[in-house]
């Protein structure tokens, strides 16, 4: 995986998971450490407007749809709250405008949880909402993990525009 595949085989996604899954637990034991300085209603409320905003909308919307296409509003919102980059602000926000505190550990809890427990990533807009197995994907990943030369066959080769 890199700039120019920007794709993840079953191993790299296992490492990268892994990497959030050792956030999780240094939140975790942030929270244990701090237990009894956590505010626990702000702690609920910060876990769960994540997903009151960014996933159970579309996740009802892609249930409801015919073949379940959904608009691409639903994969910005769920991207948008699940963003590091949005939650970091959310964090700062708080911190100037309420105070820093402990509760705000429920948010690096939600998205570690997400990307290393479920594996949850951000949501590409040529996939479904809900996750489900994709043929091309499973052609090339076979086509990688077998023989070198079935990658020209499986993937075509990109020319690189001109700079202007």
């Amino acid at each position: 995986m890199d700039h120019a595949n920007p794709f993840e085989t079953p191993t790299t996604y296992r490492l990268h998971r892994l990497e959030y899954l050792v956030a999780f637990a240094v939140v975790i034991g942030l929270g244990v450490a701090h237990f009894h300085q956590i505010r626990w209603w702000p702690a609920v409320g910060l876990f769960l407007y994540i997903d009151l905003i960014g996933y159970i909308p579309g996740a009802i919307a892609y249930q409801r749809a015919p073949g379940h296409r959904i608009g691409k509003g639903y994969y910005v919102a769920y991207n948008t709250m699940h963003s590091m980059v949005t939650q970091g602000a959310v964090i700062g926000l708080w911190m100037w405008l309420v105070k820093p505190e402990w509760a705000l550990l429920a948010i690096p809890f939600h998205l570690f949880g997400d990307r290393g427990l479920f594996g949850n990533f951000l949501k590409p807009f040529g996939l479904p909402f809900e996750p489900e197995h994709n043929e091309a994907y499973e052609r090339l990943i076979s086509a990688l993990s077998r023989d070198p030369k079935k990658i020209a066959a499986a993937v075509p080769h990109r020319t690189p525009e001109p700079v202007r």
